[in-house]
């Protein structure tokens, strides 16, 4: 039986295009901050934002997440194990240990479930238009989460791929995470792929490897930039999104 979710108000106002809310959420494990952005109109389509290494929900929110509310798209950013309003550096430090880097994945992976199945359940969201985006760390997170659960109806991968192919520790990793395993399970679900020609940090190679990998319908779309992706690359995911999260069946 599924634990019963429960919700933590911290703020809740209104702004320009709808309503931000501030929260917690738990289901018997630690509390997970997230950043609500409602549209006016309800129900709308939802969409689980995701961050990359080092960074926070607040990211999230305030970059694709104001673009999607403005299109009438609910999104919900979450801070993931020592990020954002959760780090703590000595837990930090002994995270470097590779089995308990295994288990923060693993408590990862937990928390996005359960993010999902909150967004889900909002009454504000039409459960049957549910999405996933993520950024860096947060596209490996998205894509591993998606092939597990049918009710994510379109992905965003922003400077994400697949692991680097020659690594010390590869055969580990990838027995903790596949990302090439996962994306053929999105099992014809739309996908797109931003990308920077230029990223030294998930290289172009990994991101074509993912890419090819994936069924139709996929994109992969390029940019002249690094590892940061321009607000150009968001405004196009925003879009794309609008097209796939529409409210009746998906197109592909």
């Amino acid at each position: 039986m599924k634990k019963r979710i429960v919700q933590n108000t911290h703020e809740e106002r209104a702004v320009p295009a709808g309503r931000r809310i501030v929260l917690d959420l738990r289901a018997g494990g630690d509390a997970i901050p997230g950043i609500l952005l409602l549209p006016r109109e309800a129900p709308a389509p939802g969409v689980l934002l995701l961050h990359g290494y080092s960074s926070r929900k607040e990211h999230m929110a305030q970059g694709v997440g104001q673009v999607l509310q403005a299109h009438g798209i609910a999104t919900l950013a979450i801070d993931l194990p020592l990020h954002g309003t959760r780090s703590d550096p000595l837990q930090a430090q002994a995270a470097r240990n590779p089995l308990a880097l295994v288990g923060l994945w693993r408590q990862a992976l937990r928390e996005c479930r359960l993010a999902l199945r909150y967004l889900g359940a909002r009454a504000e969201v039409d459960a049957g238009c549910i999405g996933i985006a993520g950024y860096s760390l947060g596209s490996f997170l998205a894509v591993m989460t998606a092939a597990d659960d049918d009710a994510v109806r379109a992905v965003v991968l922003a400077a994400g791929g697949d692991l680097p192919a020659h690594t010390p520790l590869a055969g580990i990793a990838r027995m903790a995470a596949d990302p090439l395993r996962a994306v053929r399970k999105l099992d014809g679900r739309p996908l797109l792929m931003v990308h920077g020609r230029y990223d030294r940090t998930v290289k172009p190679e990994q991101a074509k490897r993912l890419f090819e990998a994936a069924q139709e319908p996929k994109e992969l779309k390029w940019w002249n930039a690094g590892h940061i992706l321009p607000a150009e690359a968001i405004a196009y995911a925003g879009e794309w999104l609008k097209e796939r999260m529409g409210k009746g069946p998906h197109p592909a």
